[in-house]
């Protein structure tokens, strides 16, 4: 007789990809200025440390909210106490505030539509149980985070069929690939629920356009399913073109049956640096899905201490304007420096104007043009150079030899480091007429015993990750 449930003993969480195995590899050796200069620096993790001490001086010139007070008497013993899981009034106002603020306040949203999670992970999740029943599906551009392959999976069984985007338009959306991945989908005896995109995009660092969002708008319209936009970097849009949230396009379709199908999720994790506050949100204007996952927050509540923090940080109007201004100038800054540190190695990338990363072309660096080439040379960047980046494959990506690096969880020092380092590799990889036979050479100097084993291991992971991508009908 079994003891342990199914969803113990399965391996359907997603986290055995590449792109976990980098952050495990990291931690075992952790880049450090002082304490462990030659360590791993952590080039993986979409974290925006850049404006910290704009946040810093609010709370020295705010003790009251810092210390739970209110007007100088302390209401601890009122925010320890049980809360309603429908979350604080005032900072669901103030957080619905915030996002129309990011959004030109071109739109606004209703507070009593908002509910609350702990962080998008549980946003995504919870909208998947609300929306699809084991075994049917929802639609996701390539490349899309690694991470959706156990939030959007993993406890709910809903399957992801690829939207195959590629670089030759840029990674854009079309209406050919929407299509062929819906049928895909029929081919495999899956019933399409939605689309789900993250808008800006991770990992490419771009806006989806407003075509691109018609286009979205008029396939669930013609296909009668639901829509997500995760638009949890919408506030890092640094440059043009801006960011036009799913909502303004959804202002011309009220009365319509797709007013109801086309879901939010938003975060403070990466606009205000916050993850470890988890804090997410659903905007619907479903009402039967408020409902459902008002309910289901329950699960991953938001405690009151924070929400009441957060909640008079953000309605000071003033402050978040300037937060706002100042973290998109210090993200394009910092952008601008990793985007001539790779030039200066000789890599280029897909242009940006959003997020935390760049989506990273080192195609010409493969010695082949598969992902096991692509692996190949991932392992060196992590082992070698002790860079961890993102691989494409652990994205979903149809072409080898793309990564996601991010560039604000660093100080600027570190990343000249990091891009000293990668110059170095691309130059010694490349000597001798920098031919592919050279490079080779260099991928095969050097492995210990270890690394070989870890090979055979990414490998197959890797592996795993595209057969996920190309299963058969009779494969479920």
């Amino acid at each position: 007789m079994k003891l342990l449930s199914r969803k113990v003993t399965c391996n359907t969480h997603g986290q055995d990809s590449s792109y976990f195995l980098g952050w495990q590899e990291y931690e075992n050796n952790p880049f450090d200025e002082v304490r462990n200069p030659n360590g791993i620096i952590q080039m993986g993790l979409a974290e925006n440390q850049l404006s910290f001490d704009i946040l810093e001086s609010w709370l020295a010139m705010n003790p009251d909210a810092a210390g739970f007070k209110r007007d100088g008497n302390s209401i601890f013993r009122e925010l320890a106490l049980f809360q309603d899981y429908h979350g604080l009034p005032a900072f669901k106002k103030a957080l619905a505030e915030f996002m129309a603020e990011i959004r030109g306040n071109k739109v606004s949203f209703d507070p009593s539509r908002l509910v609350l999670t702990a962080g998008s992970t549980s946003a995504n999740e919870t909208l998947m149980f609300c929306l699809a029943e084991a075994g049917e599906a929802f639609l996701l551009p390539t490349p899309y985070y690694p991470g959706f392959d156990r939030d959007l999976k993993w406890r709910t069984e809903v399957e992801i069929v690829p939207i195959h985007c590629t670089s030759s338009n840029g990674f854009r959306i079309t209406a050919s690939a929407l299509e062929e991945a819906y049928q895909e989908a029929h081919k495999r005896n899956l019933r399409v629920k939605g689309v789900l995109v993250t808008n800006p995009s991770n990992p490419l660092g771009t806006t989806l356009s407003l075509s691109e969002l018609n286009l979205l708008i008029d396939f669930i319209t013609a296909k009668d399913i639901h829509l997500i936009s995760d638009e949890i970097y919408s506030g890092t849009v640094f440059s043009s073109p801006g960011f036009v949230s799913v909502m303004e396009v959804l202002n011309g379709y009220e009365n319509t049956e797709v007013w109801n199908r086309v879901h939010t999720v938003y975060s403070l994790s990466k606009d205000l640096g916050l993850p470890g506050f988890r804090i997410g949100a659903i905007y619907s204007n479903d009402e039967m899905v408020v409902a459902a996952a008002t309910k289901m927050s329950s699960f991953g509540l938001v405690s009151s201490q924070t929400q009441y923090l957060l909640s008079a940080l953000l309605s000071d109007k003033k402050f978040t304007k300037k937060y706002l201004f100042e973290n998109q100038e210090r993200l394009e800054q910092r952008q601008k420096m990793l985007v001539m540190g790779l030039q200066k190695a000789g890599i280029s990338c897909l242009k940006s104007n959003a997020a935390l990363f760049c989506w990273v072309d080192m195609r010409h660096l493969l010695h082949s043009n598969t992902f096991e080439s692509e692996m190949e040379l991932w392992k060196k960047i992590v082992y070698d150079v002790r860079l961890n980046i993102s691989p494409g494959s652990s994205c979903h990506c149809t072409e080898p030899g793309w990564f996601r690096i991010c560039f604000a969880n660093m100080s600027e020092a570190t990343l000249n480091l990091a891009m000293q380092r990668l110059k170095n590799f691309v130059v010694d990889s490349t000597t001798n007429n920098g031919n592919k036979r050279s490079l080779h050479h260099y991928y095969s100097a050097k492995n210990s015993k270890k690394k070989s084993l870890i090979t055979k291991w990414v490998f197959r992971l890797s592996s795993r990750d595209r057969d996920r991508d190309s299963e058969s009908s009779d494969e479920r």
